[in-house]
Formats: structure tokens, C-alpha cells, sequence
């Protein structure tokens, strides 16, 4: 699954997701893509953690970060 959200945001998520986890740099950004499904297998495999622990880290990461959020929610 991907993201629903523009190049602007998506810079912004970048810097958000590096902040977050610091052994992903820009080529690893490149691959992710906005794609979920991507940062989760990059998240299990950089921090060597079960499928369910880096799902729930990126679950976490999605309702703190705003550009994530449906448009809905944010009113």
C-alpha cells in the first residue's frame, strides 16, 4: 500500500522517518517511495525486529505524523 500524498509531503515524511530511524538514509528513502509496505520490511531488516514489532513501530509513526493522517481527521 502506498501513501496518498504529494512530493512536498513526502519530503517532509522523509526527514520525519530519518529522524525516527536513524539507519535509513536517503537511498533507502529512494526505495521506500511512500510505499508502507516498503519501510516496514526496511525497518524489520535495519533493526533486525519481527514483522509484528515493525509494523507496530510504523502504526505508531502514522498517528503522529500528520501528512499521514486522512484528510478527515485533520480538521
Amino acid at each position: 500500500m502506498s501513501w496518498e500524498i504529494d512530493a512536498e509531503a513526502w519530503k517532509l515524511v522523509g526527514v520525519k522517518i530519518k529522524s525516527r530511524w536513524g539507519k535509513i538514509n536517503n537511498v533507502v528513502l529512494e526505495l521506500i517511495n511512500s510505499r508502507r509496505e516498503v519501510l516496514v520490511s526496511q525497518v524489520e531488516a535495519l533493526y533486525a525486529v519481527t514483522p509484528e514489532e515493525a509494523e507496530n513501530q510504523v502504526a505508531s509513526f502514522e498517528k503522529h505524523t500528520k501528512e499521514l493522517r486522512p484528510k478527515a481527521l485533520l480538521a
